[in-house]
């Protein structure tokens, strides 16, 4: 499962990673804040897996402990791919060969399907719902699903390709494809964020309302 980090946390592990192996003290020099601080902050990071305590014994003096970034950590420190795949998304749309163009959104829409858990028509529709939530929440992505209405409906908290869709609509039509793949069923983007709702929701087409978000 991918885990997700805050932007002071990400911060943090940034200059800890240009510190190198560090005591808590020589943190507390380069950031200017309390032990206290600094070591609850150690700890969460730890429980995350983005941070390792390490012991070191020099000499006959006490062994003492310093902290340095995972595997995991850099990993996440170079996560940031928002800006190529508003290029590459920009370069599929200016393909002059519709019948490549098409080859390929259909070779990233099998992609995004793989993605997220192939096919569930085995499964009742609510549970393919909770099963799709959970590997888009694996993903990073920050959605639920609410069961109080006749029909099920997938919420997306945060669109996850705000810039993306900001610029081309095209992209919300390739998630509403991707879903209803998944799901086995069609399904309609109803609210959108950017169409100033708090958050995107996808239901089942023949349930969507009249002039819904597309």
């Amino acid at each position: 499962m991918r885990r997700i980090i805050e932007n002071s946390d990400r911060e943090f592990l940034g200059r800890l990673h240009r510190l190198g192996r560090s005591t808590v003290q020589q943190i507390c020099d380069e950031l200017n804040v309390t032990a206290t601080a600094v070591r609850q902050r150690l700890v969460r990071l730890q429980s995350g897996g983005f941070v390792v305590r390490d012991v070191v014994r020099e000499g006959r003096g006490r062994p003492h402990h310093v902290y340095r970034i995972t595997q995991a950590a850099r990993r996440e420190l170079g996560d940031n791919y928002g800006d190529l795949a508003l290029i590459l998304w920009r370069e599929l749309q200016g393909i002059d060969d519709l019948d490549l163009k098409s080859r390929v959104e259909e070779r990233v829409r099998d992609a995004m399907i793989a993605q997220f858990g192939g096919e569930m028509s085995d499964l009742e529709l609510g549970e393919r719902f909770d099963q799709l939530a959970a590997a888009l929440t694996q993903r990073g992505f920050d959605v639920e699903v609410d069961h109080s209405q006749a029909l099920p409906i997938l919420r997306e908290n945060n669109c996850p390709y705000h810039e993306l869709a900001d610029e081309d609509r095209g992209i919300c039509e390739m998630e509403e494809d991707v879903f209803g793949q998944v799901l086995g069923v069609p399904v309609k983007l109803t609210r959108c964020c950017l169409e100033g709702h708090g958050c995107c929701e996808f239901e089942l087409a023949e349930a969507a309302p009249a002039g819904a978000a597309t």
